[in-house]
C-alpha cells in the first residue's frame, strides 16, 4: 500500500512549519492541470498553426504527439526520479522546463521549432506529472481522506484535458494560437515559486543510478510505432516506409523489457507487473485511454472545419463536456464506496462507449444539441467515472518506495494508449476521408473513427470486468474508496 512514509528532508522541515495539507493538495494538482491542459490545448489552435507555419496533415498530428510520446516515454523515468532524487525537486525541474519549452514553442517560427518545442514540454511535463501524485499520497493518509484528493487530482487533469478546447479557443480568437503556449510561461513561474516556498522534500529510500538505456529504448519505440503507424495514411500497411518503424518499435520495446530484466536498477521492475491491481489498472488506462484521448481531437476538427464553428465556438461547444468529465470524476468516490473500484470503472466505461457511438451518428449538417453536447457528455462523464477507480486501484498496490514509479506508470499508460491511439484513429479516420476535403467525407472519417473507438471501450470494459479486484478481493480491491 502507499503510506505517507517517505523519508522528510531533514533541511526541509527544519526551516518552517509544514504546510498545510490542503495546500500541498492545491500545488500538486496545480502541476498536473498544467500538463494534461497542454495536452489538449493546441487543438483548437491546429488550423492555425498550419496555416502559420505550412505544416502539412501528418505534422499537425505531430503537434499532438511529439508532446505524447515523450511525455509518456521519459514518464516512467520521472517517476523514478522522484523516488530516488526527491518529489519536490522533480516537481520543480519537471515545471521549469515545461515552462521554457512552452515559451520556445510560442515564438516558434519553423514547424520543427514548434515540434521540438512540444517534444521538450513533453518531457518536462514525464517529470513533473509523477511527482504530483506522490506528493498527493504522501500528504494525504491512506481512507477517504486521500480517495477524496486522488479524486479531485483526477477532476482536475480531466478538467485540463477538458478545458483545453475553451481555454485554447479564448486565446486563439482573441490573441494567436501562440498563446497557447505562451500562457504557460507566467502560470508556470507562479506555481514554480509557490512550490519552491511551500513543498516539503520527500524521497524514497537511497538515491541510485538511473535506468537511462531504459528509459531512451521504451521513447524511441513509442515514437518508431507512433511514426509507423501514421505512415499508413501516406504508404499503407504493407510498405517498407511503415513495416520498418513498426518493427523496429517493436524490437526497441523487447529490448526495452530485456534491459529491465536484467539490469539492477530497473526503470520498470517487472515485479510489479505481478501485482494484480498495478498490471490490471494499467492495461485498463492504456485500453481505455487509447479511445478516449482521441475524442478533443476530433470533436474540435468536426466543430471547425464541418460545422464551421470558429475557435472559441468550438471551445465554447465543449464547456458541456468539460464540466460533465468533472462532475464524473468528483462522484466516483461515492460510488467506489458502495460499488467497489472496478464496478465503477466498468460502468464508466460502459458510459463512455455509449457516448462515443451516439457521436459515431454524426451527420455533415449535424446541430449542436444531438451531434454534439449530448453525446460529448457520455462520453467525458464516462471518462470521469473510470479514471479515479483505475488510478486508486494502481496506486494501492506497490509499496511506498515505488510510489513515484507506480504513479509514472498509471499516467504512462494513459498518455502511452492516447498516444498511440490518436495515430491509429487519424490513419482510419483518413483512410476513409481520401483526399476529399469536404464536409460529407470529412464527418464520415470522424464517424468512423469514434464508432472504433465505441468498440474499443467495449473491450476496455470486458478486460476490467474480468481483470480488475473486486470489491471483497483483499484491501486492493476496496483501496482508495474506503
Amino acid at each position: 500500500m502507499l503510506r505517507a512514509t517517505d523519508t522528510i528532508s531533514p533541511t526541509s522541515t527544519s526551516r518552517r512549519t509544514p504546510p498545510a495539507t490542503w495546500l500541498v493538495v492545491a500545488l500538486a494538482c496545480a502541476g498536473q492541470f498544467l500538463v494534461v491542459l497542454d495536452v489538449s490545448v493546441v487543438n483548437v489552435a491546429l488550423p492555425s498553426m498550419r496555416a502559420d507555419l505550412g505544416l502539412s496533415g501528418p505534422g499537425l498530428q505531430w503537434v499532438v504527439n511529439a508532446y505524447a510520446i515523450a511525455f509518456a516515454g521519459f514518464m516512467l523515468l520521472g517517476g523514478r526520479a522522484g523516488d530516488l532524487y526527491g518529489r519536490k525537486r522533480m516537481f520543480l525541474v519537471g515545471l521549469a522546463l515545461f515552462t521554457l519549452a512552452s515559451l520556445g514553442g510560442g515564438l516558434a517560427r519553423e514547424g520543427w521549432q514548434l515540434l521540438a518545442a512540444r517534444a521538450g514540454q513533453g518531457l518536462g511535463a514525464a517529470v513533473l506529472a509523477p511527482s504530483t501524485l506522490t506528493i498527493l499520497t504522501a500528504a494525504v493518509p491512506e481512507g477517504a481522506a486521500r480517495a477524496r484528493a486522488i479524486a479531485t487530482w483526477t477532476a482536475v487533469g480531466a478538467g485540463g484535458g477538458a478545458a483545453g478546447g475553451l481555454v485554447g479557443g479564448l486565446l486563439v480568437d482573441g490573441l494567436s494560437w501562440r498563446w497557447v503556449l505562451l500562457i504557460n510561461v507566467p502560470i508556470g513561474a507562479v506555481v514554480l515559486a509557490a512550490a519552491l516556498w511551500w513543498l516539503t522534500e520527500s524521497r524514497a529510500g537511497e538515491r541510485r543510478r538511473l535506468d537511462l538505456p531504459g528509459a531512451v529504448l521504451v521513447t524511441a519505440g513509442l515514437g518508431a510505432l507512433a511514426y509507423g503507424i501514421s505512415q499508413t495514411e501516406v504508404t499503407g500497411w504493407t510498405a517498407t516506409a511503415t513495416l520498418l518503424p513498426l518493427l523496429s518499435g517493436l524490437l526497441l520495446i523487447g529490448l526495452f523489457l530485456l534491459v529491465e530484466a536484467r539490469t539492477a536498477a530497473p526503470l520498470m521492475p517487472l515485479r510489479l507487473l505481478a501485482l494484480r491491481p498495478v498490471s490490471s489498472a494499467n492495461a485498463a488506462m492504456f485500453v481505455s485511454g487509447s479511445a478516449m484521448f482521441c475524442m478533443w481531437f476530433f470533436m474540435t476538427l468536426y466543430a471547425q472545419n464541418v460545422l464551421g464553428y470558429t475557435p472559441l465556438e468550438a471551445g465554447l461547444a465543449l464547456v458541456p463536456s468539460s464540466l460533465a468529465v468533472v462532475v464524473g470524476s468528483k462522484v466516483a468516490p461515492r460510488c467506489m464506496r458502495r460499488l467497489g473500484a472496478r464496478r465503477v470503472a466498468v460502468l464508466g466505461t460502459l458510459t463512455a462507449a455509449t457516448g462515443f457511438g451516439w457521436q459515431s451518428t454524426m451527420s455533415a449538417d449535424g446541430g449542436y444539441l444531438t451531434g454534439i453536447m449530448f453525446p460529448g457528455i457520455l462520453m467525458m462523464l464516462g471518462a470521469g467515472l473510470a479514471a479515479t477507480p483505475l488510478a486508486a486501484l494502481a496506486t494501492s498496490g506497490a509499496e511506498p518506495g515505488d510510489a513515484g514509479l507506480v504513479s509514472g506508470m498509471i499516467n504512462t499508460s494513459r498518455v502511452m494508449g492516447g498516444s498511440l491511439g490518436l495515430a491509429v484513429m487519424s490513419t482510419i479516420a483518413a483512410a476513409r476521408t481520401g483526399e476529399s476535403t469536404g464536409a460529407v467525407p470529412l464527418t464520415e472519417g470522424y464517424a468512423l473513427a469514434f464508432r472504433v473507438s465505441a468498440g474499443v471501450l467495449l473491450v476496455g470494459a470486458a478486460v476490467m470486468a474480468v481483470w480488475l479486484p473486486g470489491k471483497g478481493e483483499g484491501k486492493t480491491g476496496t483501496a482508495g474508496a474506503r
